[in-house]
């Protein structure tokens, strides 16, 4: 008799073991995102948290970012500050299929050390070139940093990239060029309006205007061969209403959803 009944216990723990909803296991989620989102993104990730789940986020330029994930390193999203960097993962099929968003977007803008007097007026043909004399302009590097080439491409736009192109100090991410003029180190930089609202050792001299470079668009994807099972749900948060909120108190717009 005993042993029939410790039959059909174990009878019944196996058919709860295989009828029982596997339960929900807290996750990591590896994120590569441009620099110019740290604090914005920071702010979210502590947020996400209360899901149980963990965002772990790797900052730098976004042409880095793409090239670590393009050589295999592990990251499970990636937002880019432009969309040719995210094209560039996905025309190698490094793109989780149906997963790629437009997010958010910025800016650009004209700024110097908190405590300079200097006055510009961004218009065609203005006066960039004289303002700097000998020093140096702070930007992320035209030649591959989205930053970079929004700011070459409004300075072209202008009339006055060819004045200024021997003059820039060429940073390896918006953030470097950021802290360069806040250093002291650059009497003007161009970067984001967001980097300049999160730093108070620099102010903004005037806006570039929308027209005169490409549209700012930060796209975000998951990652193909993605591991996480927080990923998909990392993506949903950062596109939520909460969400929006803390994008919109840092200086981003949203895109459209």
């Amino acid at each position: 008799m005993r042993a029939c009944r410790k039959l059909l216990r174990i009878s019944l723990l196996a058919c709860l073991a295989l009828c029982t909803p596997a339960l929900v296991m807290a996750a990591d989620v590896t994120v590569f995102a441009a620099a110019s989102l740290k604090e914005a993104l920071d702010e979210q990730a502590r947020a996400f948290q209360a899901t149980g789940h963990k965002a772990v986020v790797s900052y730098a330029a976004s042409n880095a970012l793409a090239r670590q994930i393009e050589a295999g390193a592990p990251a499970d999203l990636f937002i880019s500050a432009d969309l040719d960097w995210m094209e560039y993962l996905a025309q190698r099929k490094l793109l989780a299929p149906g997963t790629r968003a437009s997010l958010l977007r910025n800016s650009l803008v004209l700024v110097a050390p908190a405590s300079s007097k200097a006055t510009l007026r961004i218009a065609p043909d203005f006066g960039l070139a004289a303002a700097l004399g000998p020093e140096k302009l702070a930007m992320a590097n035209p030649d591959a940093v989205p930053a970079g080439r929004y700011g070459r491409a409004a300075l072209e736009s202008l009339g006055v990239w060819k004045s200024v192109a021997m003059q820039v100090a060429r940073a390896e991410s918006v953030r470097a060029a950021l802290l360069l003029v806040s250093r002291g180190e650059a009497p003007f930089g161009i970067v984001y309006r967001t980097d300049a609202l999160a730093d108070k050792g620099v102010r903004i001299v005037d806006a570039f205007p929308p027209g005169s470079h490409p549209a700012i668009v930060y796209p975000v994807a998951l990652v193909a061969g993605s591991k996480s099972p927080a990923g998909p749900a990392l993506l949903a948060y950062l596109r939520s209403a909460p969400a929006r909120a803390v994008w919109e108190k840092h200086g981003f717009g949203l895109v459209d959803q």
